[in-house]
């Protein structure tokens, strides 16, 4: 699964072109195309008691978001890639999922904010859903904090589960080795699926999933991917945290399976948390 299209979604405050440039190295791969979407929200359009709908106002602020595109599509254009934009007014979720699927985008790339139980059902689904509604990989950088200095791409936790969605993500990882440094493999077992009656059993179990971690290394080491595997032991989202931190990564990679979204919304997922308490880049890479 190469990554040839790339759709940008930016409400501008939430991303900048710098932080475009870091990820931009995925040319050196495969990386050919990006389209750039601004999601005009229609809550975010002033309303006015008896007016309702502001048509000047979304006008104003297609208008600005246009004058910036055009900017950034130059210097792209100078790069030697293909640039297509969108600017609409509508719900960010449907109109991502949209977007991608129109454009049939190998990489969604987007900025992540975390909101409150509250605000996720005042102010409507939470931005992690895309990645629920989609096939299209999504790469999530954190709000708020400083322009990428480095390509997410360099050192890579790859965390996995064995699931279908875990799978396509060593595909991913295969398809981009160009740009990779390191990638750290790393399943983390919770400690209720090492409950046994001896210490053999659990060894037993723990050499068995380190197995399956050797197996992943060594297909992308036949990639030309340097791969490190590692077993962790704990409740998962706080292993995988452990584990960037300690191996200094620069994004974590993760599979993510699909469930209702009230569900989600409530009783969270080891990706959604991640996204929320990590201070890296985290892309997620749903079931087909």
């Amino acid at each position: 699964m190469k990554i040839q299209k790339m759709l940008l979604v930016t409400r501008f405050e939430d991303i900048q072109f710098d932080d475009l440039m870091p990820i931009l190295e995925l040319r050196k791969a495969s990386l050919e195309h990006v389209v750039f979407l601004n999601v005009i929200e229609p809550e975010k359009i002033a309303l006015r008691r008896g007016i309702g709908y502001r048509k000047d106002e979304a006008v104003r602020m297609r208008e600005r978001a246009n004058v910036r595109f055009i900017d950034w599509a130059e210097q792209l254009f100078e790069q030697g890639l293909e640039v297509g934009v969108y600017i609409v007014v509508g719900p960010m979720v449907q109109q991502v999922v949209k977007a991608a699927r129109n454009e049939e985008a190998d990489l969604i790339v987007m900025g992540y904010r975390k909101k409150s139980k509250v605000q996720e059902v005042t102010e409507g689904v939470d931005i992690s859903e895309i990645a629920y509604r989609t096939k299209t990989p999504v790469l999530m950088l954190k709000e708020g904090k400083e322009p990428l200095v480095e390509c997410p791409f360099h050192r890579p936790l790859l965390a996995t589960a064995w699931s279908p969605a875990s799978n396509r993500a060593v595909e991913l990882i295969e398809s981009i080795g160009k740009v990779i440094q390191t990638v750290h493999v790393v399943h983390a077992a919770s400690e209720r699926s090492l409950k046994a009656e001896s210490s053999m059993a659990v060894q037993e179990t723990r050499k068995t999933t380190r197995k399956k971690l050797d197996d992943i290394c060594e297909r992308l080491v036949r990639s030309g991917i340097e791969a490190k595997p590692h077993v962790y032991i704990g409740e998962p989202s706080e292993e995988i945290q452990k584990a960037a931190l300690e191996f200094h990564a620069s994004m974590v990679v993760l599979g993510m399976s699909r469930r209702a979204g009230w569900q989600e919304r409530w009783l969270g997922s080891v990706p959604k948390r991640l996204m929320e308490t990590l201070q890296i880049p985290v892309l997620v890479v749903p079931t087909t």
